[in-house]
């Protein structure tokens, strides 16, 4: 299956998202649309759904039956396959190998890829991400923020469509967030971001729309520019107090 996707086309289109664990609604007739281009922070307190969320629209979890779920226009379910060509995704785990050099790793996916050209877009993306000095060092000799940074560079290699950000900043010094800021702020007109995350501050600077999630139910859905920071963040705070789902 092939789906033309554009600037005109929703990047993402859910309706009536449910997933349950047992008993459990991790996530309670979501409803929610994404335009092209623009990007989403997710935030709640834990056990909201967030990411679940996430998992779903980047097709490592199935929705409960019933739910309608399209990303850059494809199903998640029946054309999860088609549409993993078009995002890429920076989780909890970097998804890298320890046992090979930075540079060995960036190969192997671009070879996944079919990437053209991949020295050359290799050496571009590690001296993005500030680590050419290290592309013949193993993974596992990288600190948290190294590794982070190759997981961002492995990420980027095929120019994804949407990319999906789960806590990218979470244990980053100062020095890596700075690089993350750059990395982000010189690709955000090129393609679609959904990032989950606890930082308020970061999150709504980043943003052209912001969520947040309790209980798997949406709280508040907001453009950036009709939110009232203070409301926001007081809204946020009473979430947090709503425990988990």
């Amino acid at each position: 299956m092939s789906v033309p996707t554009s600037a005109d086309t929703l990047a993402i289109d859910v309706k009536h998202l449910t997933r349950k664990f047992g008993v459990r609604k991790a996530l309670d007739d979501v409803n929610l649309e994404l335009a092209s281009r623009e990007f989403l922070s997710v935030f709640g307190p834990n056990g909201a759904g967030k990411t679940t969320l996430l998992r779903i629209l980047a097709t490592l979890t199935p929705p409960s039956r019933g739910s309608d779920v399209k990303v850059l226009g494809y199903d998640v379910v029946k054309d999860a396959f088609e549409l993993r060509e078009h995002i890429g995704l920076i989780s909890h785990n970097s998804l890298l190998y320890p046992d090979l050099t930075a540079a060995e790793n960036l190969e192997f996916f671009a070879d996944l890829y079919c990437i053209p050209d991949s020295k050359e877009r290799i050496a571009e993306l590690l001296d993005a991400v500030e680590l050419t000095h290290r592309k013949l060092d193993l993974v596992r000799t990288f600190s948290r923020g190294m590794t982070q940074r190759l997981s961002l560079a492995r990420t980027l290699l095929p120019a994804p469509e949407l990319i999906f950000l789960d806590e990218p900043y979470s244990g980053l010094d100062p020095h890596a967030s700075d690089i993350l800021d750059s990395l982000i702020a010189g690709i955000r007109d090129k393609h679609t971001f959904v990032m989950v995350s606890h930082d308020l501050d970061k999150g709504l600077e980043l943003c052209s729309r912001a969520l947040i999630l309790a209980k798997g139910k949406i709280v508040m859905y907001e453009d950036k520019d009709s939110i009232d920071t203070d409301e926001f963040k007081r809204v946020y705070r009473d979430t947090v107090g709503m425990g988990v789902s």
